[in-house]
């Protein structure tokens, strides 16, 4: 079991900078949705100071100070306007609800899309030190902290920040002791809120990474599933998931240990507020310095601030944790692809398919693989490359493809360097036929599509009968609309490689790749396949990778590469009539060994 990498701190300045990058698209938004919060929060102030009216003209109605008549005027004034207050409250919580809906629907979307982009550009060598699992995780939990983030602005922050503006112009009008108090308690409270959540963040972290580090886990198990039930792994597989869950408990309960200390601390701090609250007003109206309208309206403003107050702790500790979540998806924004395209990088066209490779060398994590590489293929002409395992044959593919840079030397398309043409537009003019043909969780139609998204109905049926696939799809219930499953796991072997022959053709690339492409299938199925793929190479520049030499026998020449190397280079006839390592090979296979 692997162990968990050690997590950096969170860059809070990083993670804001990337945050406000997404919502300055939104200013209006954000605009109008704090406005609607300054007006919500002023009307439940303005509630409070309607009370307090009542209460001190029934007070002076009681001691006979004033006449009902006047009175009843003034309780019919202050239901009017109570009226009022609430209907603007009512519509303004309501439009407030539906700028913000619009607002985060609209973060979310642009921050998954832009991570989405940016992972999906990276890197082959990216891909094969980051599983599955946890980018998933953490592109789904980062784009919804973006949402967490933005409640906290519009829910939690700007609500106490406004209500204790009001509060304290209003307190502070009739009480400046009591406005210095209440003060007072919210900065102890905010502060220590703070400073108990900035501690609790390490822990955060660590309970994300080994959250991800078990769903990666999960992926890879369910993935290999076939294997642990061939292997008959089940057990070991539970022991081994039950040790990195109780990994993710032990976490998550060192999380939770801080709320303890948070939620205690919190509640001495509004305790001792409350009582120099209650205290010194109290004093005053007692000494007849403050109406009872006034003690009413500080205690019930004080106390409308709790809501606010303990959302904004809330808030808090939901913004260690969103700020937690960013860290780990935008780690990846600092994640630069290694095959970059130059400035002035072009679209490839190729016209006639000579490849050249000259003089490459290439190594990967301190391995030589290819040293001084040399080899020509000429347009529309068919080459397989042969070798023990190791030797450099699908790395010479992956140079070809760009998935890798050559250390030195260089790879040349018609005469020019495939460095200068744009990545994508240099794949996209390559076809390939793999070992496995990994197949999306959709139609065959599709995923034969695929290649080439733009082609007719018609083109699509031709691929399909090309590569024979027609046979086989009449005898499903949905035909070409059959789901294949996830990587195409409800088609056979044979099903699933004309499938990719189907794809192959429809691209209609002038260079085509078989790597390994039959190896994977039985003598009966390789040897139906071997037709199509024959007739697949047809007039196309074609480069076969093979183990099995019986499959490469009437390729126009054959490479035969060794740490490196080439080695020889020559028709399967000439090569067998001559000692070398094609001669060695193939008499270990006439033999009935496999190398």
């Amino acid at each position: 079991m692997a162990n968990h990498k050690k997590s950096d701190k969170i860059d809070y300045l990083y993670n804001l900078k990337l945050y406000f990058n997404f919502a300055k698209k939104y200013k209006a938004y954000f605009f109008i949705v704090l406005l609607l919060i300054l007006i919500v929060e002023a009307t439940s102030v303005a509630e409070k100071f309607l009370f307090k009216l009542l209460i001190d003209r029934a007070t002076d109605l009681s001691n006979r100070t004033l006449q009902l008549e006047p009175f009843i005027k003034i309780l019919t004034f202050v239901a009017i306007m109570f009226i009022i207050v609430s209907l603007i409250r009512v519509l303004g919580k309501w439009l407030n609800l539906h700028f913000i809906n619009k607002l985060e629907g609209n973060l979310i979307l642009d921050l998954k899309i832009k991570f989405f982009n940016h992972i999906l550009h990276l890197s082959h060598n990216f891909y094969t030190s980051h599983k599955t699992g946890s980018l998933i995780s953490r592109l789904i939990r980062g784009s919804h902290s973006i949402e967490s983030l933005t409640d906290l602005i519009v829910f939690n922050f700007s609500p106490l920040f406004f209500q204790l503006v009001v509060s304290f112009g209003s307190i502070i009008y009739f009480d400046f002791v009591s406005a210095l108090i209440v003060v007072f308690v919210i900065l102890a409270f905010i502060l220590y809120s703070v400073f108990i959540n900035y501690f609790q963040q390490e822990a955060s972290i660590k309970f994300n990474d080994a959250e991800d580090f078990e769903k990666a886990n999960i992926s890879d198990t369910f993935t290999n599933i076939e294997s642990i039930k061939y292997f008959g792994k089940e057990n070991f597989i539970k022991r081994r998931f039950a040790k990195i869950g109780n990994i993710t408990k032990e976490s998550i309960l060192r999380f939770w240990q801080y709320t303890r200390w948070l939620e205690s601390g919190q509640a001495f701090i509004i305790s001792i507020g409350t009582i120099l609250l209650i205290y010194f007003p109290m004093v005053k109206f007692l000494n007849n310095e403050i109406e009872l309208g006034t003690l009413v309206f500080i205690y019930t403003v004080y106390l409308n601030l709790m809501a606010p107050l303990w959302g904004f702790v809330y808030g808090i500790r939901n913004f260690y944790r969103a700020m937690s979540d960013f860290h780990s998806l935008y780690a990846y924004a600092k994640i630069e692809n290694d095959i970059k395209d130059l400035s002035n990088a072009e679209e490839l066209k190729i016209k006639h398919g000579k490849i050249e490779f000259k003089n490459v060398n290439f190594s990967y994590k301190n391995r030589n693989i290819l040293k001084n590489f040399n080899l020509v293929i000429p347009e529309k002409k068919k080459i397989a490359l042969v070798g023990p395992s190791g030797a450099g044959k699908s790395t010479i593919i992956k140079l070809l493809y760009r998935l890798y840079d050559v250390d030195s030397g260089e790879i040349l398309i018609d005469g020019k360097n495939i460095n200068k043409f744009m990545q994508e537009s240099l794949r996209s003019e390559l076809s390939i036929v793999p070992q496995e043909c990994v197949l999306f969780d959709d139609t065959i139609y599709n995923n034969i599509l695929f290649s080439r998204p733009s082609a007719t109905k018609t083109e699509v049926f031709e691929a399909i009968k090309f590569a024979q696939l027609d046979k086989i799809i009449n005898k499903f219930p949905n035909k070409e609309k059959t789901i294949v499953g996830e990587r195409g796991i409800k088609l056979s072997g044979g099903e699933k490689q004309r499938v990719s022959i189907a794809r192959a053709i429809l691209a209609d690339k002038k260079v085509l790749v078989l790597d390994e492409a039959t190896s994977s299938l039985d003598s009966e199925t390789e040897h139906e396949i071997q037709k199509d793929l024959e007739d697949l190479m047809k007039e196309r520049t074609s480069i076969i990778i093979a183990h099995r030499l019986s499959t490469v026998m009437k390729a126009d020449f054959i490479v035969v590469v060794d740490n490196g190397r080439v080695v020889e280079v020559d028709t399967h006839q000439q090569l067998i009539n001559k000692p070398g390592l094609y001669k060695k090979l193939w008499n270990l296979q006439k033999g009935g060994y496999s190398k």
